[in-house]
């Protein structure tokens, strides 16, 4: 057990806060898009607003166990449906717990110490026009006594793809984490297109985006810089489609296109996304856990 692993207290301090600024962030930038009195089929609806409250983990023993923020709004004239979650939360894991955690590879390990701290963002947004993509983001900071780890990256789900929009916004991403080694992108890219496959539907559930996670080079100011830029990436590669796209007109056939995908979305979330699984079964808020579902979708 290294000293240097134990004493990350300023660490934890400087990721929780950068997950907060960045929440801070794009809570204005998505306020700002509903205040934006765009053309567009639903600008003559009221502007939504974020509804925010706080989160608690649940403790065996009834001991402070952290929390969050949950920022939902609901009903917007560009957001159906949008939450943008922090936490930091810790104690101790349960065994089932580990056993997940100690099943993935590239995890430091709890070698029979079961202290944890985690911190991160995460986001969901379902949109109201059907050409408007939903999008997820998630970013996070994981420590136990025996190594720390970080994780996340963005995708983008439209039910109506472009072609142009898909470019963009992996541009983005790319721009973004060439700084750190041009081998980062394709590899990160091809990562996120394995794990947000669905098996049982024989597809993704969207065009892809980034994705990582058990990260530890060794070298944690140089991993930090890196979650930071994914962070960094995430208004730049989404909001520019939200401009363009909410102004399109659209129909019967296209709210029913979106719901299918919801569905798609849901099943994904449900019954093979990582997060969600460690969420539940650490005790954290399961409304907060749950966010990342749909208002509405539709099965065929």
């Amino acid at each position: 057990m290294s000293e240097q692993t134990e004493d990350m207290q300023e660490e934890k301090a400087r990721a929780a806060a950068w997950f907060r600024s960045l929440r801070d962030q794009i809570v204005a930038a998505f306020e700002g898009l509903e205040d934006s009195h765009a053309e567009g089929p639903f600008a003559e609806m009221d502007a939504g607003r974020f509804e925010v409250s706080e989160t608690r983990r649940s403790s065996e023993d009834g001991s402070d166990a952290g929390g969050g923020l949950m920022s939902v709004m609901r009903d917007g004239r560009v957001f159906e449906k949008v939450g943008v979650n922090i936490s930091e939360v810790y104690g101790q894991l349960g065994e089932r717990a580990q056993a997940a955690m100690a099943a993935r590879k590239g995890f430091p390990g709890m070698s029979g110490d079961p202290r944890f701290w985690a911190s991160g963002i995460s986001l969901v947004a379902h949109m109201r026009n059907p050409h408007v993509p939903a999008v997820h983001m998630n970013t996070r900071m994981f420590w136990t006594p025996h190594g720390w780890w970080f994780g996340g990256g963005s995708d983008l789900n439209p039910c109506i793809e472009y072609a142009e929009d898909t470019a963009h916004f992996h541009q983005v991403q790319k721009d973004h984490l060439d700084p750190h080694g041009g081998d980062l992108y394709p590899r990160l890219k091809a990562w996120a297109d394995e794990y947000f496959y669905i098996p049982h539907r024989g597809r993704a559930r969207g065009v892809g985006g980034i994705f990582l996670d058990d990260h530890n080079s060794g070298d944690w100011a140089q991993d930090f810089a890196l979650i930071q830029d994914i962070g960094r990436a995430f208004l730049p590669a989404f909001v520019p489609l939200v401009e363009t796209r909410r102004r399109q007109s659209c129909g019967p056939a296209d709210r029913d296109a979106q719901l299918i995908h919801r569905g798609l979305y849901a099943e994904y979330n449900l019954v093979y996304d990582r997060g969600t699984k460690f969420g539940l079964e650490t005790g954290h808020d399961a409304n907060a856990v749950l966010m990342s579902l749909p208002p509405l979708a539709k099965w065929v």
